[in-house]
Order: C-alpha cells, then sequence, then structure tokens
C-alpha cells in the first residue's frame, strides 16, 4: 500500500464517492445499456433537424453556387471561413488534454479526455466542409490533393498556406481519430464482455479488436498511446499555426502580422477548452457521473480558461500597439475600423474584449471556478467571444478597402448561410448525442488506474482493498489492468 501514495494527499480526490472497480464500470456502462432517456430523445431530434437544415442551405449553395451568400467586391471571405477558423479552434482541447496531458502524466485529465477527443474529431469533421464548399464548384475539390494526373504539368500550389491546411488538418483529424478509437479498445472489450443481447455482443466484438486484456495487449496499448500522444504534441502547435498563415502570409492590413501564429494557438486552446467545459457539464449531469467528471475538473479547466485567455487578452493590445507603432496609415485603418465606435462594425470588436479578456478573469477566484452555473454561462460566453474574434479579424479587416467607392457599409450572412452553420452544429451534435448513448463517455480503463491514488477513499486514508476478500481482490485487480 506504500508504494500507492506518491500522490499528495493535499489535492482533492478525482473520483468522489468509495468506489470499487466494479462500481465504475457499473456507473460508466449503465448509460451505453440503459433505453435512451426523454432529454436524449428531445436533444438528438433537435440535432437532427438542424443537420435537415443545413442539408438544404448546400444543397442551395451547391446548386445555384455561393452567389446564395452575401459575399460582395470586398468581403470575399465572410461567414463561412469565420466558422471553419472557429470549428478547428473547437477541435484543439480534445487532443491538448489527451497527448501533452498524458505525457505530462496529468491525473486530472481521465475524467474528461474521452468527451474532449470524440469533440476534436467531430469539430473537425465540422471545419473541413467550409472550405470545401467555399469554392463554389464543390465538384472540383479534389484539385487541392497533390497526386500526378493526366492533365498535363497541372501541380497544387505548394507555396499557398491554404494547400499546408489540406495536409494539416487531414494529418491531425487521422491521428485524433486512431487516439480516440485506440483509447476504447478496453472500454469496447467490457461493454461486449457485458451485453446480453446478440447484436450488442457481436457489434462490440467487431468493434474491440478481439482484445483480451492481456499482459501483452495492456504494453502494446500503453506504447500506442505515447507514440500517438507524441505524435499529436507537434500538431497541436501545427494545425492552428498553419491556419493564421492563411492570414498572416498575406498583404491586407489587419491580417500580415507576425503575432498570429501563437495568438491563434492561445485562442484555439482558450475556445477548445471553454466547449469541453460545455459539453461535460451536459453530460455529467444528463448521465449522471458527477463523481467522475468532479469539481476538481471543473476547476483545473477553468484555471487553463483564465490563463489563454489572458494571453489572448495580451494578443490584441500588441497588435493595437504594432498598429500604433508601425506608423503605417492602411494599418491604422484597418485597426480604427475595429474600435472606432462610429464605424458600422465597432460593436463586434467590444463583444469580442468583453467576452474573450474581461469576462473570464472572473475565474481568479476560486469560489467561481468551482461553480457550476457561473462555468457553464461562461463556456458559452468564452466560445461567442472567439466566434467574435474571427469575425472581427476576417471582416472588418476587409469590408472597407483602399478605395471609400468599394466599401461596403455593412456585411450581413444570407439564411443560408446561417443555415449552413446550424447545420454543422447539428452534425457536430448528432455525433456526440450517437457517441454518448453507444460508447463510454468516460475512460473506464483510465479511471480505475487512478483509482487507487486518487480516489476519495484512499484520499482519506480508509483502504477498499482492505475491506475486501482476497479472491474479490484478486479479480478487481485483474479487470482493472
Amino acid at each position: 500500500m506504500g508504494l500507492l501514495r506518491y500522490e499528495s494527499q493535499t489535492r482533492n480526490p478525482l473520483v468522489t464517492g468509495h468506489k470499487t472497480y466494479h462500481q465504475v464500470t457499473e456507473d460508466i456502462v449503465r448509460p451505453i445499456e440503459a433505453k435512451p432517456s426523454k432529454l436524449w430523445k428531445i436533444g438528438f431530434t433537435i440535432s437532427l433537424f438542424l443537420l435537415s437544415f443545413g442539408a438544404y442551405s448546400v444543397y442551395r449553395d451547391v446548386v445555384y453556387g455561393i452567389g446564395q451568400w452575401n459575399l460582395n467586391k470586398t468581403v470575399g471571405w465572410g461567414w463561412d471561413i469565420t466558422n471553419f477558423v472557429w470549428w478547428v479552434g473547437i477541435g484543439h482541447a480534445g487532443t491538448l488534454i489527451s497527448a501533452i496531458l498524458l505525457l505530462f502524466r496529468q491525473g486530472w485529465r481521465t475524467g474528461v479526455n474521452r468527451a474532449a477527443e470524440a469533440m476534436t474529431i467531430f469539430a473537425v469533421m465540422c471545419a473541413g466542409q467550409f472550405p470545401i464548399f467555399h469554392m463554389g464548384r464543390v465538384w472540383n475539390a479534389f484539385f487541392v490533393l497533390p497526386y500526378p494526373n493526366t492533365r498535363g504539368p497541372l501541380w497544387v500550389n505548394f507555396n499557398s498556406p491554404l494547400l499546408w491546411d489540406v495536409f494539416a488538418i487531414s494529418t491531425y483529424f487521422t491521428v485524433s481519430l486512431l487516439f480516440w478509437y485506440a483509447g476504447l479498445l478496453p472500454d469496447l472489450a467490457t461493454v461486449r464482455d457485458r451485453a446480453k443481447e446478440k447484436w450488442r455482443k457481436r457489434m462490440y466484438g467487431v468493434l474491440s479488436f478481439g482484445w483480451t486484456g492481456s499482459t501483452k495487449h495492456w504494453q502494446r496499448h500503453e506504447s500506442l498511446s505515447l507514440v500517438l500522444a507524441g505524435l499529436s504534441t507537434p500538431l497541436v502547435l501545427s494545425v492552428h499555426t498553419i491556419v493564421s498563415f492563411d492570414f498572416a502570409t498575406s498583404v491586407i492590413p489587419g491580417w500580415h502580422t507576425t503575432i498570429f501564429p501563437p495568438y491563434f494557438v492561445a485562442g484555439a486552446i482558450f475556445s477548445g477548452f471553454a466547449m469541453v467545459q460545455t459539453l461535460l457539464l451536459i453530460v455529467r449531469k444528463v448521465l449522471s457521473l458527477e463523481d467522475y467528471i468532479t469539481l476538481e475538473h471543473i476547476e483545473v479547466m477553468n484555471k487553463v480558461i483564465v490563463l489563454t485567455g489572458s494571453i489572448v487578452g495580451i494578443a490584441y493590445i500588441t497588435e493595437l500597439f504594432i498598429s500604433w507603432y508601425g506608423q503605417n496609415p492602411y494599418e491604422a485603418a484597418a485597426f480604427r475600423n475595429r474600435w472606432d465606435i462610429t464605424t458600422p462594425l465597432a460593436w463586434s470588436y467590444y463583444l469580442m474584449m468583453s467576452c474573450n479578456v474581461l469576462s473570464p478573469q472572473i475565474f481568479w477566484f476560486r469560489k467561481m471556478r468551482r461553480n457550476i452555473t457561473v462555468t457553464f454561462f461562461m463556456s458559452i460566453i468564452v466560445n461567442v467571444g472567439m466566434w467574435f474574434e474571427r469575425f472581427v479579424i476576417i471582416v472588418t479587416s476587409i469590408y472597407r478597402d483602399y478605395l471609400p467607392s468599394s466599401w461596403s457599409t455593412y456585411y450581413r450572412p444570407t439564411i443560408w448561410e446561417v443555415g449552413f452553420y446550424m447545420g454543422t452544429f447539428g452534425l457536430f451534435f448528432t455525433c456526440f448525442f450517437l457517441f454518448s448513448k453507444f460508447f463510454p463517455v468516460i475512460a473506464i480503463a483510465e479511471i480505475k488506474h487512478i483509482l487507487k491514488k486518487s480516489g476519495e477513499s484512499y484520499k482519506e486514508g480508509v483502504s477498499g482493498i482492505e475491506t475486501q476478500a482476497p479472491e474479490e481482490f484478486a479479480h478487481e485487480q485483474a479487470h482493472a489492468h
């Protein structure tokens, strides 16, 4: 027992309630085996409705062209690219929680990593649609793939950051999917072994790839997790860095700034953690998982939010300072279009500053960090603010060009632009609802792994091992690893 007590006793437990290994399995697998709740059915129906509206909006875009959108002669990148950057940012927290915190052996990641990884995959699926349909002629999308072709010496432009996006995001999606699925294998085998219906046993049997829980399987599983974590870590930094190059390598005032790569990465982690909070607070309540997604998890994630929010605030101030210090009249004019309250879109700039810089400062207070209602409200506020950050960068930099004769007075999305965006929400939540119904939302094996050093009963010094019969203890140890 002495070997298990290297965890600081002053830290709060990561698993509350006096849980045994068997109780952990029961609690997490229960939502999969039970019939869908009324709340789940309502949420899934709303998601399918949004997805249908989005599909019809995309149909309109493909049939009639992106003239259906409210783009004009100055605003060539509008609502759709704003949404693309926003969704890519949402997908960042999953890989960060899974990969980087795994390499640093942070125990608190175990309660939240599974849902965060799933969120990453679904968010990247949503993000990838926007550039494809922005092409207008979507049937030519294969032109972005660099393969030898029969059309003569026609190659993609390898100097374009838009092409780098294709490489970065497809790699990111592939590695995230492998990481998520590899982590699921032991838990899918647990669900398979407990299944009573024949179709369920067969389905989870196929999905678990014949996992038996042998020592060899565990060794390979842990080796694969470390390799994928090592591959994912540079991807966390590279993906949003490359997305920022879409802007930073241009010559448009308000875009060509060298601070964009770290600024975009910090903003992506900021918005990604906020979305994880939103989802996990709902999952925690609906699936009754308060013992596994504890106030300790919520507080630690709020600390990350206030840190990255402060970094984003410094980036905003740096942009304003460089605009003033550089004395470039066009750059100064681009920033004046943002902060000058007499300009049409200044309200979006002040909304962004309020949501992203001022509001997260409430998390300096421990009482606020541990308040569920405040956290849920703030997680939504942060993501609204981060959406407006992308809108401000894209639209306010280009809606007033060099010539006043070409200025757009205002930019409003059409119903089909809004529909496309709502449709991606439908896709995201449809996937998430299905994931929460058919897969364990929390990693069972990883929770069991930390139970002996971060569970409540072990923190209190009341050993769950000593109260069990020897054969029961041996059986549970075999189940855990």
